[in-house]
């Protein structure tokens, strides 16, 4: 992999993980820009590592992206006495930013940009239908 095509990947995950994080900043999420561009630019970086290996299998990496990711989810989870549950929505959405991240670092820019675009689609217009739900039920 060149530098230029290591760069272009590199900035494409942090632009896909700051579109990502504005959402959260906006709604006050644990999570806001900077943590959701810097799991996705560092999973890009874990994912591009494999290939700048040679021979070694990119999948190997992702996989270990995506159980790693998992203990920093794990840190944004709060329990808030003993019914309520807080941090879901962001450990999803930095999930996700580390998706984005795999797939730009892995060449795959478009489906990494559908992949952001699905995620701030789930943040913003599904919050809606849920804020919807949880009124009719009241």
């Amino acid at each position: 992999m060149s530098v230029p095509d290591f760069a272009l990947r590199l900035v494409v995950a942090l632009a896909f993980g700051a579109a990502i994080g504005y959402e959260r900043a906006r709604r006050q999420g644990l999570a806001g820009i900077r943590t959701n561009a810097l799991v996705a630019c560092a999973a890009a970086q874990f994912v591009m590592l494999s290939s700048l290996l040679g021979g070694g299998d990119p999948t190997r990496i992702a996989a270990q992206v995506v159980s790693g990711i998992g203990f920093l989810g794990a840190g944004v989870i709060l329990r808030d006495g003993t019914m309520n549950v807080r941090g879901l929505n962001t450990a999803a959405t930095l999930w996700g930013a580390a998706a984005v991240g795999s797939l730009t670092g892995s060449g795959f820019m478009v489906y990494a940009l559908l992949g952001t675009l699905g995620i701030v689609f789930a943040n913003l217009g599904l919050r809606s239908l849920e804020l919807r739900e949880k009124a009719r039920e009241e």
